[in-house]
């Protein structure tokens, strides 16, 4: 394979696994991930799977792009609403879902998953505050549970309250690495 083919073959994934690189570099210098790198990702990948696809169906062109979108914003909502990761990293996922479409975002969300609990326990286990993040684990999972008691309102000022005392970890890291393992594994960077 030449070098030309090896650029062009899957460019739009090779852009994506660049962007998800820059928003982890940033992610963990300043723990956020910038509206300057999320709406333009969703924007362009909408644009993309419209041009290349035109309407589509559920996993092509716009219309797997917008169910795509929507998919990764739905992975991580949850998460925001409870306090656990900052809403950057909902709209990368969303990103991700508007090039690469539904399929691959719940691929990806099921790596990022497993690495960013690696990457909690390992947090964890280098602070050795077991106590702390256990209880903070355990009243997040309490408020989870009374989501239908509290109301979102009530679980999001709740999570507002604790965000400051807790510590984060910056989740734009094991998205990226899920990404490339999934992108590397379904064989979308050769």
């Amino acid at each position: 394979m030449d070098w030309q083919e090896l650029l062009l073959n899957h460019w739009h994934v090779k852009l994506v696994t660049i962007v998800l690189i820059v928003a982890a570099w940033i992610d963990g210098k300043e723990l956020r991930v910038p509206n300057w790198i999320t709406f333009p990702m969703v924007l362009t990948g909408l644009a993309y799977n419209l041009i290349g696809g035109g309407w589509g169906g559920w996993n092509s062109g716009l219309a797997g792009a917008l169910l795509g979108t929507v998919v990764g914003l739905a992975t991580l909502f949850w998460l925001w609403m409870l306090g656990g990761m900052g809403a950057g990293d909902v709209k990368l996922m969303a990103g991700i879902g508007a090039w690469l479409g539904p399929v691959v975002i719940a691929e990806v969300f099921v790596a990022t998953a497993i690495i960013g609990a690696v990457m909690a326990v390992v947090m964890v286990w280098m602070q050795k505050d077991w106590k702390r993040h256990s209880i903070n684990f355990m009243v997040i999972l309490q408020e989870w549970m009374d989501l239908k008691k509290l109301g979102m309102n009530g679980v999001a000022q709740i999570a507002a309250e604790r965000k400051p005392t807790m510590r984060l970890l910056p989740y734009g890291i094991p998205i990226c690495f899920g990404a490339i393992a999934v992108f590397v594994y379904d064989g979308m960077l050769i």
